[in-house]
């Protein structure tokens, strides 16, 4: 069984300060094409920031982005997972909460993020392996 260890084992870890404003975020995320960052507060996760809270709780709620800060927008105190947690619980846990992003922690550090996305890649790049190795 997988863990996420092995997933993000490579990746950079992106992130933002509670402080900085949506106008930042949305640019980071946009220049790093991302969907999601985690926020911090003082080094340690204290929520994350998604498109979705660009569009629901910025743009829908008449918010100017430039001056709003990041912490107030956010999803506090995210649902994380750990470092070793299986992929597959993961995708258990995204599927019964309806997170299509889970930030990964070992401790209070954070140690990366997954998406929906990427799971599902992993398992039909794993599919795919599977298949190669049951036609040969």
């Amino acid at each position: 069984m997988s863990t996420l260890r092995e997933l993000v084992k490579d990746r950079k870890i992106y992130s933002i300060d509670a402080e900085r404003t949506v106008l930042e975020a949305a640019r980071f995320m946009m220049e790093h094409n991302i969907g999601a960052l985690p926020v911090l507060r003082n080094k340690e996760l204290a929520g994350i920031f998604s498109e979705r809270d660009i569009m629901n709780r910025v743009v829908a709620a008449g918010r100017t982005p430039g001056t709003t800060a990041v912490s107030e927008v956010m999803t506090a105190n995210p649902r994380a997972v750990n470092l070793d947690e299986s992929i597959e619980e993961c995708l258990f846990i995204m599927h019964e909460f309806g997170f299509r992003h889970l930030p990964i922690v070992e401790g209070k550090q954070l140690k990366g993020l997954v998406s929906l996305r990427d799971i599902v890649m992993r398992q039909a790049a794993e599919l795919e392996r599977q298949a190669r190795r049951a036609a040969s």
